[in-house]
């Protein structure tokens, strides 16, 4: 299995590597892959504008849910957020970045 340089870049975001980070925003720019979108929206302050990229990039339905369970938790809505990212994970189990999003409204759940 390959893993491509987006996908890399991913999982540098799920770890913290702001070398990664600072390259999933730069390829955002001129992306039109739904996850790089919704990765770097979740490293900016100006995450509204990636999202509504990438809801209109997303072709399936995968690609939907993914961008639907980052506008939630960015939006503040973490027990939406769960909610989709449990349904999503159920059936993509494999998907770091809705993952990463699960466990980051878990974190901000229970410092509330």
């Amino acid at each position: 299995m390959t893993t491509t340089s987006s996908e890399q870049r991913i999982r540098g975001l799920v770890a913290g590597d702001a070398t990664a980070i600072d390259a999933l925003v730069g390829d955002a720019a001129t992306s039109d892959d739904p996850a790089v979108l919704v990765a770097a929206s979740l490293a900016v302050t100006a995450w509204q504008p990636l999202l509504r990229r990438a809801a209109t990039a997303a072709v399936g339905a995968a690609d939907r849910r993914l961008v639907a369970v980052a506008t939630a938790y960015l939006a503040g809505e973490l027990d939406r957020a769960l909610l989709l990212a449990r349904d999503h994970l159920a059936d993509h189990p494999e998907s770091v970045l809705v993952a990463y999003i699960a466990a980051r409204a878990v974190r901000e759940e229970e410092s509330r």
